[in-house]
């Protein structure tokens, strides 16, 4: 073998082993990345637990929020109707305890102010002289 065979097969195998110590390195650097995304992932998720809790919770109590708050305006919008049905009954029962009477009363009045402007008009129908025991 000649000097030059030679030289190219050390140059080969030396190109050879760099090659080898090129991709154990990125070997090493991907496995030494894969544990700290790992380790990144364990964080991440250690952290965010709690908070999605939290979350979880603060949602749930906003839904029973809600529901209190439902539950309360039904309830008044209950109340209010009930009021307002009373008012309408009362109103009603009042209208009729008093227009009924004040009808009637005022039918009484127009009654003696129909009888006396009669009585009227029979004292100026008869002549001024006779009084109303000279009629009989």
């Amino acid at each position: 073998m000649s000097t030059a065979a030679v030289v190219l097969l050390g140059v080969i195998a030396v190109a050879t082993l760099v090659m080898a110590s090129v991709q154990v390195a990125l070997v090493i650097v991907g496995i030494r990345l894969a544990r700290q995304v790992q380790d990144l992932g364990t964080r991440i998720d250690r952290d965010i637990r709690p908070l999605v809790a939290s979350a979880s919770a603060v949602a749930s109590n906003a839904a029973r929020a809600s529901e209190v708050a439902l539950a309360q305006i039904e309830r008044a919008d209950q109340a209010l109707t009930d009021l307002a049905q009373r008012i309408d009954d009362t109103t009603r029962m009042v209208r009729g305890a008093i227009l009924a009477p004040a009808r009637e009363g005022r039918a009484l009045l127009a009654a003696f102010g129909a009888a006396i402007g009669a009585v009227r008009e029979a004292q100026r129908a008869r002549p001024m002289g006779q009084s109303l025991d000279e009629d009989d």
